[in-house]
Formats: C-alpha cells, sequence, structure tokens
C-alpha cells in the first residue's frame, strides 16, 4: 500500500515537476534574451563590402522583389547573387532588374542533394568577399538590419551568426501556432547552449545567416551536408565541430513574408521536418507522445482530484509562464497562453502526420519536390 501510494503521488506531481523543472533550468531555454534588433541609423553610412548576399529561389516571384528592395537599403557596396533554383514563374527577371545583383541560372537537381542546398553549392563559385549572407527569399531585412549583425559578429568574435526571423500572424491559426513553433524550438535547441562553447548543442536559423566565406570552404561548404533537410542546424553543427563560434537569436527586424494563415499550409510547414527532428525514431515519437500527454493533459486530467487539483494549477501556472516571454517579444495578449495546449495538441498531430508520410514513402515535401526516404 505504501508503495502504490507513493506511485500515485509520484504521478500527481509529475507534471508540475515537468513545467516547474522547466522554468528553474539555468539556460532558461524559455527566456527571449538572445535577441538582436535594427540600428535604422547606421544604416546608409555602413560600408557592406565585405559581404555578399546569396539567395536561393525557387518560384518565389510574390517575394523576392521586397526582399531585394529591404538590401538596397542596408548600406554601401552589398553584392548580391540570386540562384534561380528551377524557377517557372517571373523570379528570374524579377531579381535581375535590381542593382547590384547577379542572377545565376540553377542547373537541375542531382541526386541525393535537397534543393536548397544545390542551390546554395552553385552560388558560392560566384562570391569572392570575405563573409556570406544567406538569405532565404521571403526574408525582409528592416533598414539597418545588417549593419547591426555584422556590428555584433565582430564585437562578439563570432564567425557564424543566424537570427530567426518573425514570422507573420494574419489569422486565428497563425497566432496560435507560429509563435509556438519559436517557443518549441527554443526548448529544443536552447539558444544559450548553443551560442556557448560546448559542442553538444548547436542550431541556427536558416533564413537569414552571416558567415565567414573561409569557415565554408573548411567545412566543405554545402557538399558536406548534401541531403540534409534541417540543414541551418546541420551546418550549424558542422561549423561548431571544426572548432568556429556560432551564435542565435531572435530578431523582430528579420520579417518572413511567406504568408500561411490556414492550419493547412502551417501544418505543411512542420510535417515536412518534424519527423526528421526525431531522426524517423518511432520510439522517440512514441516518447514524445507521452511526454505531451503528461506535460498538457495530465494538469486537466488531475483538476478533477480532490487532492491533487493544486498540483494541477502549479503545473498550470508554470506552464502558462514559459510561454509569456514569446508572447510579450511578439507583443501578443498574454490570454494566449491559455491556449498552448490547444497548440501543442496540434503540433502532436502535425509530427505524427509527418511520420505518416515517411512511412509511406515521403521523406519530405516542397516547392514541388518530394524527398524519399
Amino acid at each position: 500500500m505504501p508503495a502504490a501510494f507513493a506511485h500515485g503521488w509520484a504521478v500527481v506531481i509529475l507534471p508540475a515537476v515537468i513545467w516547474v523543472g522547466l522554468l528553474l533550468l539555468p539556460w532558461r531555454p524559455w527566456s527571449t534574451r538572445e535577441r538582436l534588433e535594427t540600428d535604422p541609423q547606421a544604416a546608409l553610412a555602413t560600408d557592406l563590402s565585405e559581404i555578399t548576399v546569396l539567395i536561393p529561389a525557387r518560384n518565389e516571384a510574390e517575394t523576392i522583389g521586397t526582399t531585394l528592395a529591404a538590401l538596397q537599403t542596408q548600406g554601401n557596396g552589398l553584392q548580391v547573387v540570386v540562384v534561380d533554383d528551377q524557377s517557372n514563374d517571373a523570379t528570374a527577371s524579377i531579381a535581375a532588374a535590381y542593382p547590384n545583383t547577379r542572377v545565376v541560372s540553377g542547373q537541375p537537381l542531382p541526386e541525393g542533394w535537397a534543393g536548397k542546398l544545390w542551390a546554395l553549392e552553385q552560388g558560392k563559385s560566384h562570391v569572392d568577399t570575405p563573409m556570406i549572407l544567406l538569405l532565404d527569399a521571403d526574408i525582409q531585412l528592416h533598414p539597418g538590419l545588417l549593419s547591426a549583425l555584422l556590428a555584433f559578429k565582430r564585437r562578439e568574435e563570432r564567425h557564424f551568426v543566424s537570427l530567426m526571423a518573425d514570422l507573420r500572424r494574419t489569422s486565428f491559426w497563425d497566432r496560435l501556432l507560429l509563435p509556438t513553433f519559436v517557443y518549441y524550438f527554443k526548448l529544443l535547441y536552447p539558444f544559450a547552449l548553443s551560442n556557448s562553447h560546448h559542442r553538444y548543442v548547436a542550431a541556427a536559423a536558416g533564413g537569414c545567416v552571416l558567415v565567414d566565406t573561409e569557415v565554408l570552404q573548411r567545412i566543405g561548404a554545402f557538399a558536406s551536408l548534401r541531403d540534409a533537410l534541417i540543414d541551418d542546424c546541420t551546418l550549424a553543427r558542422q561549423v561548431k565541430n571544426a572548432g568556429y563560434r556560432t551564435w542565435l537569436g531572435l530578431s523582430r527586424s528579420v520579417v518572413s513574408l511567406r504568408p500561411y494563415g490556414s492550419l493547412a499550409s502551417i501544418h505543411d510547414m512542420v510535417a515536412r521536418s518534424a519527423f526528421t527532428q526525431l531522426g524517423y525514431s518511432t520510439w522517440l515519437l512514441l516518447a514524445v507522445t507521452m511526454i505531451f500527454g503528461v506535460a498538457y493533459g495530465g494538469p486537466f486530467a488531475l483538476l478533477s482530484l480532490p487532492l491533487a487539483w493544486p498540483w494541477a494549477l502549479i503545473a498550470w501556472a508554470a506552464m502558462t509562464l514559459s510561454y509569456l516571454p514569446i508572447l510579450r517579444y511578439y507583443h501578443m495578449s498574454p490570454l494566449w497562453a491559455l491556449l498552448l495546449p490547444l497548440s501543442a495538441a496540434f503540433y502532436l498531430g502535425m509530427t505524427w502526420s509527418s511520420a505518416i508520410r515517411y512511412w509511406r514513402g515521403v521523406r519530405s515535401r516542397w516547392k514541388g519536390r518530394v524527398y524519399s526516404p
């Protein structure tokens, strides 16, 4: 009886232990302290001739113009290379209209390469500057952002710095799920650990990365990770393993132009790499399912038990507190934190959807390309 009683209380307090423990972690994965914002005053006066912007673009006619126009406001001497990755829209002609912009016609995708990495591999041969800014074709930089990023890189003596873009929130689904995407990314790859000297955690946000050209060359550039679907974190890990220093932060001055708006579009974005994050492991998928069930479902299940409800409230309060920094950073109402369990349910469902796709023979699907297991 005492053993059964002890096991019962262990179940009761477990959700509270999970969430309070998360708040007490010394590396504070829920925090937004790693951030970098724009410096508009320094924009036009900054010499950016040491940087070439490398942009892989596949059917990005809707956004590439805005992306390139924003680069024109960043400073002096900036060169841009756009790799048109077999687009069948006006991407190439729009890009060619901008000054200091070279458009490279991408070759067909070889076997064993991911599309974005193949485009970057082709573009790097057109770069002769000490630094490269890897920029997605749907990312808009606010004036002064690149000068601030360059100054930070030099001040902190980093070889590789990246910023996670502010994802557009124009619908209920965007507001429910996109801040949660950043929240989970930070839990999975704690920025403080990734930015430290330790090599066991390495992460990056591939939409905006400023890196030394020599570092890319020494690690084999993009050929060394040619089939990686989570290419940003894989690249950061290779840079770190080679003995170089990386840094990852948030920024509201790096804005994603890609519209989501619907549950289906967010599902496609998450499902294309969620099971990849788990290493295609069914056991890890089951473990994540169990953890989500205990962490998010546990407090609700315990509310109806006479002696357990205080623990349920502690768990729920700690869960809410862990999400508030992200909501504050993106200027959202704290009431969205009450819907975190609902967001979690959708993310768990999208992860299972990603796994089912894989079991059916689709490793990932993006931009009209299907990658098989």
